[in-house]
């Protein structure tokens, strides 16, 4: 049985900058070898300096003390059933690889690994991330990561991609890869609120009076507006999934985003605007598509209808759910007919109903004038 003497030793060296590289000394088995933790000791010059000294001395006991503790245990018998030395890198491609039947959710992953590889070693290993390598990282996101145009990552690409990682890290504690999850004791970044535009009534009701070039894409537009459906179930949606149901209209259809089974019932304006059944497998918006010249043709219809707000297809969702509570459906059966998870998800439109309230009370003119 091995003696519980001190196998792991705290040692500096000392660099030619007059700081201190902080180091393990290991000795195992009869062999010794080194662990640099890539901590240093700053040249003290104030008492600021001191107090940083002073926590990263701190922090690096901690981490001799847990590889202490981990020789022990083996060398006790209480082999760790942990498997620490997997590589991250290659772990999280494997969890990329996986992502790819959802191309959406794939992106975000695919762009962590390429800022995970840009920021880590190939051979790091979970062993190395903890605490300090998680805090790391999330500097790197916040103040070094670059997108393809070399400008800073925006906080909700910094927020995305933190997430995944901290998701990768997560499952790797479930798959008992590592003891203990360091991401629980880091802060996540805050992503920004995003801003919903939206078109009043009175807008949409321009713009259905206004000509589009492409009528099919008007047809699909005001259709979303009308029930909140997302562009990737509008563009992918058969006539097999428009179902008469008693003296109206259902769509049955499985949201491509969440994968969710749903069942939507349409007014029958909405169903106007779908216009004359074909075969069941046959497309409804026959050849809508994601194009630039799409795009710019939704603009130009806009600007066309009198309207000068920075509107995207995506609106048309914002578009339904303002005007629903506006109606004065309640903010539940919204989320239902927008097929959220949860209702935290909903919420922001009742703020955006919030602020409307506010500028209605301040176009009182002053009594006073």
């Amino acid at each position: 049985m091995t003696s519980r003497k001190q196998l792991v030793r705290l040692r500096e060296k000392e660099l030619v900058n007059g700081n201190k590289s902080l180091y393990l000394d290991i000795y195992w088995n009869g062999k010794r070898s080194k662990e640099y933790l890539k901590l240093y000791l700053v040249k003290p010059k104030n008492t600021i300096d001191r107090d940083i000294n002073k926590q990263t001395l701190s922090f690096a006991e901690s981490i001799r003390a847990k590889r202490q503790t981990e020789l022990q245990n083996n060398g006790w018998g209480i082999a760790s059933s942990f498997m620490q030395d997997t590589n991250f890198i290659e772990y999280f491609t494997r969890l990329v690889e996986k992502k790819k039947n959802s191309p959406g959710n794939w992106g975000n992953w695919d762009s962590t690994l390429k800022h995970l590889s840009k920021y880590c070693s190939p051979q790091t290993t979970f062993r190395d991330i903890d605490t300090y390598f998680v805090e790391s990282f999330k500097d790197y996101l916040q103040n070094k990561a670059k997108t393809k145009s070399d400008t800073p990552l925006s906080v909700n690409s910094q927020n995305s991609y933190f997430n995944k990682f901290r998701a990768a890290i997560n499952d790797a504690y479930d798959q008992k890869i590592i003891p203990e999850n360091p991401t629980r004791k880091v802060k996540g970044i805050q992503p920004d609120e995003p801003k919903r535009e939206y078109l009043t009534l009175e807008e949409l009701k321009k713009l259905a009076k206004t000509d589009c070039k492409y009528p099919v894409l008007k047809n699909a537009f005001l259709f979303s507006c009308l029930t909140g459906l997302r562009w990737s179930d509008i563009q992918k949606l058969k006539w097999s999934e428009v179902q008469k149901h008693g003296y109206g209209w259902r769509v049955v259809f499985r949201q491509k985003k969440t994968r969710g089974q749903e069942y939507l019932d349409i007014s029958n304006q909405a169903r106007e605007y779908l216009g004359n059944q074909t075969g069941p497998d046959e497309r409804v918006f026959i050849g809508l598509k994601y194009s630039g010249w799409y795009n710019i043709e939704l603009h130009r219809w806009i600007m066309r209808a009198g309207i000068s707000k920075e509107i995207t297809f995506h609106c048309g969702r914002h578009t339904f759910a303002v005007l629903q509570l506006e109606m004065g459906t309640d903010i539940y059966t919204v989320s239902k007919l927008l097929g959220h998870k949860e209702l935290k998800t909903t919420q922001i439109y009742a703020r955006i109903m919030d602020e409307k309230k506010k500028d209605a009370m301040n176009k009182i003119p002053d009594i006073k004038s």
